[in-house]
């Protein structure tokens, strides 16, 4: 039988990222704790039937502004005098200072955390974070919370996730599946075959190397992923091999409702990568190849425009997700269709495997009948295609990577491994 822990709490997850903030960085804990119990507390009111969901964070106002130079995107508006931070005063904030474009700024009057104003952010950071834009820092260094849902508290250093309360679970939220050598490994000859397309189509420019395509493509479902989380809704991408591509255009295995035309407009993320490469490369020497960090470079000029487009792309796949049903991607993150129902001759899966860390060699049988039907289909549909990879997106902000994996259909969720540690 599987081991769970016991439900945690605000101040647990205060003890939990103590071990993990970055070096020579400790926010006072008891102060943190107030403000962690109260944003907890928070989550659960209703404004006039809203739900109560914002970001804060834990600095003086100088500290931000002194940002506002380096980054044009940050607006700093402060009270003419501070507001206590309490339940119902986050609860009215909240509906000002919007989850996706602003934060609710707090610091500390005579040990008291009161707040201060607003900060303005725009939406652009949810296109950053938690991506590979991480090193254009958008917010000062200092401690960031994130409530998105009831009971689920995330702590940040800045830009740079630390730790998250989750159903009752604490987890390190630095943990992230696409740092995994297995999932990298699924895309392998993807990626060679961009770089020859690459080679073909720009003549004797700089090669690029394959791992700013999988930066690229790691961004893309990133995005789709927060976006999907953020609606509340749920959601599955099915990125399916090629043998299963052609048993889905058959209509086998996986059941289509709005399947589209083969057409090159399926390849929006091909035609925006390979434009993108060619960006990168032109950053490079004349003796070197483009690596990531000519990519990082090209981002805060050349590209913007582009990765603007691929937002967009993130934001399409991601509302085709609002309909019943999985949004199936090829392996070049082409766009079959949507509102697909995994069916047909699918052989039950009685057990999967829930990895403990991020390679899979740890891990834990589970019985499938804990979960929906949504899970239990991803799991017959890798069980099957050994090179399938399903995302599933819980109602509640869970992420779960499903594929078959040394042996058995596995299971990891996304910034919540290595949960055996005590909090």
């Amino acid at each position: 039988m599987s081991h769970r822990p016991t439900h945690a709490y605000p101040r647990d997850l205060v003890r939990f990222a103590a071990r993990r903030w970055p070096e020579g960085r400790i926010p006072d804990e008891d102060g943190l704790a107030a403000i962690v119990e109260t944003a907890y507390h928070a989550s659960f009111l209703r404004e006039e039937d809203r739900p109560v969901v914002f970001r804060a964070i834990v600095c003086e106002p100088d500290e931000v502004a002194a940002e506002v130079a380096a980054h044009d995107s940050l607006h700093v508006l402060r009270f003419a005098t501070t507001r206590p931070f309490d339940e119902q005063e986050v609860r009215r904030l909240s509906q000002a200072a919007t989850y996706e474009r602003a934060l609710i700024g707090v610091s500390f009057d005579q040990g008291s955390p009161v707040i201060w104003g607003i900060v303005h952010t725009g939406p652009r950071w949810l296109q950053t974070a938690p991506g590979n834009r991480a090193m254009q820092k958008l917010l000062p260094d200092c401690v960031a919370l994130r409530v998105a849902r009831p009971g689920h508290v995330a702590l940040s250093w800045g830009d740079r996730p630390v730790a998250e309360l989750r159903q009752g679970v604490v987890g390190d939220s630095r943990v992230d599946v696409f740092g995994s050598r297995w999932l990298a490994s699924r895309f392998v000859d993807t990626r060679a075959e961009v770089s020859e397309l690459h080679t073909l189509v720009n003549g004797g420019i700089p090669a690029v190397d394959p791992d700013v395509t999988r930066l690229i493509g790691q961004q893309l479902i990133r995005r789709v992923v927060a976006i999907i989380r953020g609606a509340h809704h749920g959601g599955t991408l099915l990125i399916v091999p090629p043998d299963c591509a052609a048993a889905l255009v058959e209509g086998r295995y996986v059941r289509l409702k709005y399947p589209f035309a083969e057409h090159a407009a399926r390849s929006r993320f091909r035609q925006l990568l390979l434009p993108m490469l060619r960006e990168v490369a032109s950053l490079a020497g004349p003796t070197e190849d483009a690596g990531t960090e000519h990519y990082l470079r090209a981002l805060a000029g050349p590209l913007r425009e582009l990765d603007d487009s691929m937002f967009e792309l993130a934001q399409l796949i991601a509302s085709l997700a609002q309909v019943d049903g999985a949004v199936v991607l090829d392996k070049r993150f082409g766009i079959m269709g949507f509102g697909g129902e995994i069916a047909g001759d699918l052989a039950a899966v009685a057990t999967v495997r829930r990895s403990l860390d991020l390679e899979g060699t740890r891990y834990e049988e589970e019985i499938v009948d804990r979960v929906g039907t949504r899970h239990r289909s991803a799991y017959r549909l890798c069980n099957r295609f050994h090179g399938a990879l399903a995302v599933v997106v819980s109602q509640d902000g869970t992420v779960r990577f499903v594929s078959w994996h040394d042996g058995g259909v596995t299971y990891w969720d996304h910034a919540a491994l290595g949960l055996s540690e005590s909090a």
